[in-house]
């Protein structure tokens, strides 16, 4: 068994709730596994940094929901306590098209889903369902909201709910003679807190490296925790089962030579799924982490590079001003290096980002072109069709990734990597990604790699083959 922490809509607190329970938990001496619906880096870094446990991201868009049952089997059996947050409101999804062939004629006749919601996921798990409901401006209106989503889908179990934003004593006691028909536990309360607040900016949540008093948050998390749930009912709903049904053994088996690969990780490079750097230790990779901020040159003897996202716009000073690093980037590509590099890794690469207030950084300046802060939010779900044969993919490929970033890229690609689409449409969303030098990946399109192992399989064998000829 385990528990997903849904909300009823964005907003409500789910990443407090869940941080509040793990931290509780953690303090008491359980080894908790955490995890996480859908595509986001950012939560998973404050669930990690409590548990001191990778999060698993679940996401049936990026992997397929085999991998979702299979991921959460094989993770979660070695912990004591399993814990799911869910993301958006518990039914909000997408239209599920990753396995049809669309068009433009047959688009209509489409219904919409929760395909890779949280509801979703509770059904493929067979999980119950906690849900979040924001009290802070509704008091007997809570019954409703609370029947709704209880009877919407009979196949969801809700377990019962957690209020928070309680104002008073007077507001709880209302909320609760209001809940009291629907003879639905209330498994937690959390009053209004004004000195838990964790910041945010314009993608979302300040990751946890950012934050020098976060311990201290977390303990107050903790002190929340152990008073504010009813842990007799709690505990045995987190309890985790065995569930070796879902698992299958979904990861390449392989034991070359360990290959060396440099994987950029600090302040401005962290947006990395824990599942991806797994397949490269698994295929036989020895990951090294570096920091372009900080450190001068490359690891020693790397034969690969991966730079994943984050926000290289907030520390492009520091990172322009670490020219040895900049340089050192630039002539192992030059000399062939395969590279990997998912959007902020991308913007490393242009010739110079121009942040928010129109400073321009110089980068490493291997792809022609620069990173341009502002305009609007590109976010979402995306179906990539290759253009060309390129360091993961060859040409004709379809793959299914996200996007999230508020840049773009001037002049944008010549000879682009993909062609996108939305996920749930067909709608074009235009052409991007660099594949120029060949040995390079660059692209704003984020991949997990669960379900599509040849992806780290082809990079390892291009830094495998430098290997080779660098010996010869």
């Amino acid at each position: 068994m385990a528990l997903v922490i849904a909300g009823e809509r964005s907003g409500v607190g789910k990443t407090t709730v869940t941080l509040t329970l793990l931290a509780s938990l953690c303090r008491r001496g359980s080894k908790v596994q955490s995890f996480k619906v859908g595509p986001d880096y950012i939560d998973p870094m404050f669930h990690q940094h409590v548990t001191g446990c990778a999060c698993r991201n679940l996401d049936p868009v990026l992997t397929s929901e085999a991998y979702v049952q299979q991921c959460f089997a094989r993770h979660s059996q070695l912990s004591e306590y399993a814990l799911v947050e869910g993301v958006m409101g518990l039914f909000d999804g997408v239209k599920e098209i990753k396995n049809e062939k669309l068009n433009l004629k047959n688009k209509q006749n489409l219904l919409s889903t929760d395909f890779a919601s949280t509801a979703h996921i509770a059904r493929l798990l067979n999980v119950p369902v906690v849900l979040v409901i924001d009290c802070s401006r509704l008091s007997g209106s809570v019954a409703a909201i609370a029947h709704g989503y209880r009877s919407l889908d009979p196949t969801i179990q809700i377990a019962g709910v957690i209020l928070n934003r309680v104002g008073s004593d007077r507001h709880l006691s209302l909320l609760k003679d209001s809940l009291e028909p629907l003879q639905l536990p209330i498994l937690g309360v959390l009053r209004r807190q004004d000195n838990i607040t964790i910041p945010d900016r314009h993608l979302g949540l300040v990751p946890t490296a950012e934050l020098p008093q976060l311990n201290t948050l977390i303990t107050r998390l903790a002190d929340l925790g152990d008073t504010c749930f009813d842990w007799q009912r709690l505990l045995p709903l987190l309890k985790s089962e065995d569930t070796e049904e879902f698992i299958r053994e979904n990861s390449p088996s392989s034991s070359p030579p360990p290959i060396r690969i440099a994987v950029a990780r600090d302040r401005a490079f962290n947006f990395y799924y824990q599942d991806n750097l797994d397949l490269l230790q698994h295929l036989g990779a020895e990951l090294v982490f570096w920091s372009p901020i900080t450190d001068a040159e490359l690891p020693q003897g790397v034969r690969g590079m991966y730079f994943g996202g984050g926000f290289p716009e907030v520390f492009a000073q520091q990172l322009a001003e670490n020219t040895s690093a900049r340089d050192a980037v630039k002539a192992a590509i030059l000399a062939g290096m395969p590279t990997i590099a998912e959007c902020g890794g991308l913007m490393y690469l242009c010739e110079q980002i121009i942040d928010f207030e129109g400073k321009s950084w110089p980068m490493v300046g291997v792809l022609i072109t620069s990173a341009v802060m502002g305009g609007g939010l590109t976010l979402g779900y995306r179906r990539a069709i290759a253009m060309q044969d390129s360091l993961l993919v060859n040409a004709g490929t379809n793959i299914y990734g996200h996007e999230f970033h508020r840049s773009r890229l001037s002049p944008i690609p010549t000879q682009p990597l993909f062609e996108t689409y939305r996920y749930d449409c067909e709608e074009n969303m235009g052409y991007e990604g660099w594949g120029f030098p060949v040995n390079v990946h660059a692209s704003y399109v984020h991949l997990h790699w669960g379900e599509s192992v040849e992806i780290p399989q082809r990079f390892f064998q291009q830094c495998f083959d430098l290997k080779s000829h660098l010996t010869k």
